[in-house]
């Protein structure tokens, strides 16, 4: 199993998923947690300040948006959509909508699968981290549980991907807007005795079988080389 989990965006380590990749060039993009979010606002956004596509190709990873909404209640159809990719990158917004997503598509055991088979890449930041842990128990501190978009199910799931054994706390002290709630949610996992790891935007966890690695912040000259 191979993972990419990061607080923010790419993270410092850009180098390290492209390695993790193995020569592997595509991915699909899934940006369901941004679906509470009217398409021309998404649209401005991604045109004028951040598009995820445009980052991993700055890495030389060529990617294409795959939307789980073309996929609810076709789980035969995207486990064929995603044979052709080396990596999938979930990117942030609402991790409760993603985790829908993910059950209403199929997703979720289709992942599972593939990873078990060592066939592809898992990564995502943020919301796209968050699902990867075994519960989204605190995260509902930083996320709405009630977003919801159209054609998603009302019910609230709580349990993620189960990828790793532990929580994880994005933009945990960082200059994020959501730094206080990370903050709180902490604690909350800490009083709950809940095994976590915060992450600083920045930081990435890398997963390559059973190994988990933290990756600190590097400076630009060390990542550009490594």
């Amino acid at each position: 199993m191979r993972l990419y989990l990061s607080s923010y965006r790419l993270g410092a380590s850009a180098f390290r998923l492209r390695k993790l990749l193995n020569g592997g060039r595509r991915a699909a993009v899934i940006q369901n947690a941004l679906d509470f979010i009217p398409a021309e606002a998404r649209r401005a956004y991604e045109t004028n300040i951040y598009d995820p596509k445009k980052e991993l190709a700055d890495w030389g990873i060529e990617a294409e948006e795959l939307d789980l909404r073309d996929y609810f209640g076709q789980p035969h159809a995207l486990e064929t959509a995603l044979a052709g990719f080396d990596l999938v990158w979930a990117v942030g917004g609402n991790a409760f909508l993603l985790r829908r997503a993910m059950r209403q598509s199929g997703f979720d055991r289709i992942i599972g699968e593939l990873l078990r088979e060592d066939a592809i890449v898992y990564g995502g930041f943020s919301a796209g981290a968050v699902v990867a842990t075994p519960s989204l128990r605190g995260i509902d501190i930083m996320d709405d549980p009630r977003q919801l978009a159209p054609d998603y199910d009302e019910a609230i799931l709580w349990d993620g991907l189960g990828l790793v054994d532990f929580s994880i706390v994005p933009h945990y002290r960082s200059a994020h807007d959501e730094a206080e709630a990370a903050e709180k949610t902490v604690n909350f996992l800490e009083e709950a005795g809940t095994p976590f790891q915060p992450l600083r935007d920045g930081e990435v966890i890398i997963v390559e079988g059973r190994n988990v690695t933290l990756l600190p912040v590097l400076p630009e000259a060390m990542r550009r080389s490594a």
